[in-house]
């Protein structure tokens, strides 16, 4: 049986041995690379992602990152390509193959098989062997060498799947810069996540979902309480003879009054309310929101529109979309 230390040493070889073959994938990045990144960058068709294997896996990685940056790709694997799947082509699709070795049986049969479709498709093959058959046979060569697997018998796909999978986000990336993909295109293909929540959700999406509390000036205790206990949101605006935003009211106000212990007949809004509260603009993006009430210390802001009170959005509903 093998010792702790035995077995962090194996985990140290094959890690280095993966960082160093990353390291070296900076030599790689070449002109040819650039050109593969104008050729995508410009095309008016897919990316048709292949590969087999493990190689086949990083592929369909490739394709996810690739289309959620603004690249269409799409992945067909190698295997299933020669036996139907080679109908994913279409003119101006441009195919990304795959393969540490460029010589497997399925990429001697598919590459031929490619070119038979009379669609002047350009392939890019992104390899470890540069003598290989893809390197022979294809339009452009992105190189992916490795010197060996992290595997002890230099057999099982781990530092050539790594090579691969970087060298794909340096793509992703590089075509992502080149096509000016901005935060706001990436939040209309993540709409889901709470990356594009940050993105996308605005004020005006929270607060139209709770009561709108407000008081004015001289309104009693009692008015006021009933407001902020009735619309839940632990607040309530106080507008002046103008209906314009004169201060806030919060529950720690209250708190704060009853412990002085006045009298609590002739006390009204002015003598509780915060006067110039924090009020944010309903376009202002919720992470900004939550941003203010964090460094601000407090729960809820009043919600405005070129200064016209509109409502209130709290802390707790921005929790709530899950954006922080």
């Amino acid at each position: 049986m093998k010792s702790f230390d035995q077995i962090k040493q194996s985990a140290l070889i094959a890690i280095n041995i993966e960082l160093n073959t990353v390291a070296k994938l900076k030599n790689f990045i070449d002109d040819t690379f650039a050109e593969c990144i104008q050729l995508i960058g410009n095309s008016e068709g897919r990316v048709i992602v292949t590969g087999i294997g493990k190689s086949a896996i990083i592929a369909q990685k490739i394709v996810s990152s690739f289309n959620s940056t603004g690249t269409p790709a799409i992945f067909m694997h190698a295997a299933d390509a020669i036996h139907g799947d080679l109908g994913i082509i279409k003119e101006k699709d441009i195919v990304l193959c795959l393969s540490k070795s460029g010589s497997s049986p399925e990429i001697k049969v598919l590459i031929p098989l490619i070119r038979n479709l009379g669609l002047d498709t350009k392939v890019i093959g992104m390899v470890s062997n540069m003598d290989s058959f893809l390197a022979r046979n294809s339009d452009y060569v992105i190189n992916a060498h490795i010197d060996r697997e992290a595997c002890p018998n230099n057999l099982a796909p781990t530092a050539s799947t790594t090579a691969q999978l970087v060298m794909g986000d340096a793509m992703m990336i590089s075509l992502l810069q080149y096509r000016g993909f901005s935060a706001k295109d990436f939040a209309l293909t993540h709409p889901g996540g709470a990356l594009g929540k940050q993105l996308y959700m605005k004020v005006s999406n929270l607060y139209k979902n709770n009561e709108r509390p407000v008081v004015h000036l001289n309104d009693k205790l009692d008015t006021i309480i009933i407001e902020i206990s009735s619309k839940r949101l632990g607040a309530t605006a106080v507008l002046d003879d103008d209906n314009k935003i004169a201060g806030i009211i919060t529950d720690g106000d209250l708190r704060r009054m009853l412990q002085k212990k006045q009298n609590f007949d002739d006390i009204t809004a002015k003598d509780i309310m915060s006067p110039s509260p924090k009020t944010v603009e309903e376009e202002v993006l919720a992470i900004d929101a939550y941003a203010i009430m964090k460094n601000n210390k407090i729960t809820s802001l009043l919600v405005v529109n070129n200064h016209e009170y509109l409502g209130v959005v709290h802390i707790h509903d921005i929790l709530r979309e899950g954006i922080v």
